[in-house]
């Protein structure tokens, strides 16, 4: 099975190619040219807005969603869509996401919009008052359970709520005492840090350290370190940015601290040569978690996936984010099928009401998602995760867990961070 090099990464850290982005939260946009399925001429155009954390401290996650967008554009053309997407930089504050929302309304005349930042619910309220269509990842915050113009590529997932998928990958590692980190500011991060507490402690594993008020994009690491040491943790789980993940993990090796595993939710692929030249090293041995099929997997649907980024002038390792752009521009496009030759506001959300079997491009294997089921998603399509680990220069399949799969906790929740 072919592996990726570390060295082949650098490529897909500058994904910034589709469009240049402005510090005053708007950005130039871009677009595909035809397709398999003919001349541009030919094809329907689509404007969209793409809300992304550009700059700022989510940014390390979150600005290669632009390259996985544009090389959705390639999908979308064979589709017989040409995608015109305007790209508006949150600045990781929800005050200019929703700037950036109202820009997209009133002057970019967008039919719908592409959200992937960790502050969409400074937008939310704006977008749904106005009726516009929302695609994209739910990784924010809970608006996209009630918001019916919203609908996420991995679920209107309840993050207070928990599987036990986390707790049983982390038992299968050999974990026994676990430390779990998430961010203050998100409600999603700060939830999931607490579900996975719980959801290890269902495995049979105690948890020694839980802290899921940790300050956004911080690496001020040395205290937190400090106190996992004292708890004596062999295990490490974060649902944070890669320049934050990476910190704590060499502040825990400089310590002495050995982990059976750590599990991260950000930094496989191209992520990891943005946490600073230590990444690598920090990230040895790492389980890092997908809610899509890796490409080391070599399917059908990631071979398509790698194809269409290299159409998009991206090489090497794909990034989260990278594929948020793309599995999203997947799921407007099969709304788009449905809305008619002239999609409105309404019909296109319609459209988008009706799915419920959403497969990811081929991206969620056997798996289909029901992405209107707004009540028992929480972990994504069947609370399942495809895991990697990083070994030396590559990235590994980790047997027995693509994916490895949960069931909800009945009864168990965690408090709500908003």
């Amino acid at each position: 099975m072919k592996r990726k090099s570390i060295s082949m990464l650098s490529a897909a850290a500058a994904l910034i190619v589709a469009a240049g982005c402005s510090s005053g939260g708007g950005g130039s946009g871009g677009s595909a040219g035809a397709g398999a399925s003919g001349s541009a001429s030919a094809l329907q155009t689509v404007t969209v807005g793409l809300l992304a954390d550009i700059t700022g401290p989510a940014a390390s996650s979150s600005k290669t969603v632009v390259g996985g967008v544009k090389a959705g554009t390639y999908y979308a053309a064979r589709e017989g869509y040409k995608i015109k997407y305007v790209v508006g930089d949150s600045q990781t504050n929800p005050t200019t996401a929703l700037s950036v929302a109202q820009k997209f309304v009133t002057q970019d005349h967008v039919q719908a919009v592409i959200s992937f930042s960790s502050l969409a619910f400074g937008a939310a309220n704006y977008l749904t008052a106005h009726h516009i269509p929302v695609v994209g990842s739910s990784h924010d915050g809970p608006e996209w359970i009630t918001a019916e113009n919203m609908f996420s590529i991995t679920g209107a997932t309840h993050t207070t709520m928990v599987t036990t998928t986390a707790g049983k990958y982390l038992k299968m590692q050999g974990v026994t005492r676990l430390a779990s980190v998430g961010y203050s500011i998100s409600p999603s991060s700060s939830e999931a840090a607490s579900a996975a507490a719980e959801s290890a402690k269902a495995a049979g594993i105690s948890v020694g350290f839980l802290d899921a008020k940790f300050p956004f994009g911080s690496t001020n690491v040395g205290p937190e370190v400090l106190g996992m040491k004292n708890a004596k943790i062999d295990g490490f789980y974060a649902s944070v940015e890669p320049n934050t993940a990476f910190a704590l993990l060499t502040g825990l090796r400089d310590q002495g601290v050995n982990l059976k595993t750590a599990l991260l939710f950000t930094g496989y692929g191209g992520d990891l040569t943005q946490g600073g030249p230590g990444a690598i090293d920090a990230a040895q041995g790492v389980s890092f978690a997908v809610p899509f099929e890796p490409v080391e997997m070599q399917t059908p649907a990631t071979k398509q996936f790698e194809s269409d980024l290299r159409s998009a002038g991206l090489a090497g390792e794909p990034t989260f984010a990278n594929y948020g752009g793309y599995v999203s521009v997947g799921l407007l496009v099969q709304g788009l099928k449905a809305a008619g030759p002239k999609p409105t506001n309404a019909s296109l959300i319609t459209a988008l009401s009706n799915i419920h079997d959403f497969t990811a491009l081929g991206l969620y294997g056997s798996h289909k998602l029901d992405i209107n089921d707004r009540t028992n998603i929480v972990g994504g399509v069947d609370n399942c995760l495809w895991m990697v680990k990083l070994q030396g220069s590559s990235f590994k399949l980790v047997n027995g867990a693509t994916p490895v799969c949960g069931d909800i906790l009945k009864g168990v929740t965690v408090a709500p961070a908003s």
